[in-house]
């Protein structure tokens, strides 16, 4: 393969990456905790987007099981955002005949 080649290549996984990056920004997943009691929206670019808790969770004596639930909420959230970026950079890969090399 001649070097030419290989630079353009590398320019065009670029521009897809900065393209899919973008795409992902505007994606979001929601993940559910406790039957529903707190919601957490995550983006694509692993940001959270937001956090719904059922009034009725609140409760000013159990703070700590609050927090539990937030705590798993953004974790899943997160993971479930960080599951469909990657899906997203396989077929990147994919289309540009690399294989499983990003993952």
């Amino acid at each position: 393969m001649n070097v030419l080649k290989m630079m353009q290549q590398a320019a065009t996984m670029r521009r897809e990456m900065r393209e899919i990056q973008a795409e992902l920004e505007k994606k979001t997943v929601e993940y559910s905790v406790s039957g529903g009691r707190v919601k957490v929206v995550a983006r694509g670019d692993m940001s959270i987007e937001s956090i719904a808790i059922d009034p009725q969770s609140v409760d000013p004596a159990n703070v700590a099981r609050l927090q539990e639930l937030l705590v798993a909420g953004v974790n899943g959230a997160l993971k479930a955002a960080k599951k469909k970026a990657g899906g997203e950079m396989s077929k990147m890969a994919g289309a540009l005949g690399l294989g499983n090399l990003i993952q």
